[in-house]
């Protein structure tokens, strides 16, 4: 992403409905990384792109008003979200900035240096330099902070529709190509080890979570949710045409409506690094 300011999928209600749905189908996902990274009461956790703040909400919960939770969003209608969601649930200790996340530690300014851990979900591979935003996480760690990324590695080539349909596949690479035509890098976490390991951390660990999900299954409204609201801007953006966006849908209805369809969906690879002490 070019400009900081911009979030691919937008930031309109309807985006802001589907982020709350995502977050929810895959927050037992991410309270395992937080475990994993040793978050607990009493911590400091820096949220690397942290859009409206649902992950935050949780977080706020875990570290309680003794911890602390600083929110970096590049999207001012996320960031204020986030502050406003926080101050209902009455979070004093959990706050979002609206700053370019690749500008880490001067955001955490006086905070920086003090955190046990930090967060990105779905934010590495948007961005325009992953490595930088990793250096600067580091900066902004305390010494045995944990740095927990969850992210993409094999994007496309990884979602499969069962039965297999043409169209499906053909769709599925449309939406691959817009992301890569503004910058994206849908196998960033091939990568992450080894920035990781030279923006100066240590042991690195890196785990695959892997679902499949059925019509009738809860998991089957992430991607249920998704090709509706994206599907149009990749026409849009010239990588499909209408007919074959409508094939795609098509396809997707008829799986929806079939009890014996499933989908392999986009494994979400998880590295936790962990900074000298």
């Amino acid at each position: 992403m070019t400009n900081p300011t911009d979030y691919l999928l937008g930031t309109d209600d309807v985006e802001l409905t589907r982020l709350g749905v995502q977050h929810r189908l895959w927050a037992a996902s991410a309270a395992k990384g937080w475990e994993r990274a040793r978050v607990r009461p009493g911590s400091r956790v820096l949220d690397i792109g942290s859009g409206p703040g649902y992950a935050a909400m949780d977080l706020a919960e875990l570290v309680g008003p003794r911890g602390r939770v600083l929110g970096v969003e590049g999207s001012p209608a996320f960031t204020d979200e986030f502050n406003t969601n926080a101050a209902q649930r009455g979070f004093a200790h959990a706050t979002a900035i609206n700053g370019d996340v690749h500008d880490l530690r001067a955001h955490a300014a006086d905070e920086a240096g003090t955190f046990d851990a930090a967060w990105a979900r779905w934010v590495l591979c948007f961005v325009e330099d992953a490595a930088k935003v990793v250096r600067e996480a580091f900066a902004c760690l305390a010494p045995g902070g944990r740095l927990v990324v969850q992210d993409y590695f094999g994007y496309e080539e990884s979602i499969k529709l069962a039965p297999r349909s043409p169209a499906f596949e053909r769709g599925i690479a449309g939406i691959s190509a817009s992301w890569r035509a503004t910058g994206s890098n849908l196998d960033i976490m091939g990568d992450m080890p080894a920035m990781m390991r030279a923006a100066g951390f240590g042991s690195v660990e890196v785990r695959v979570i892997q679902r499949i999900a059925r019509p009738h299954e809860q998991m089957w409204a992430w991607p249920d949710i998704f090709w509706p609201s994206f599907i149009p801007r990749v026409v849009e953006a010239g990588f499909l045409t209408q007919l074959q966006a409508d094939a795609f849908m098509d396809a997707w209805r008829a799986a929806s409506e079939n009890p014996d369809a499933f989908i392999l969906l986009p494994p979400v690879f998880e590295a936790i690094a962990v900074k000298p002490a």
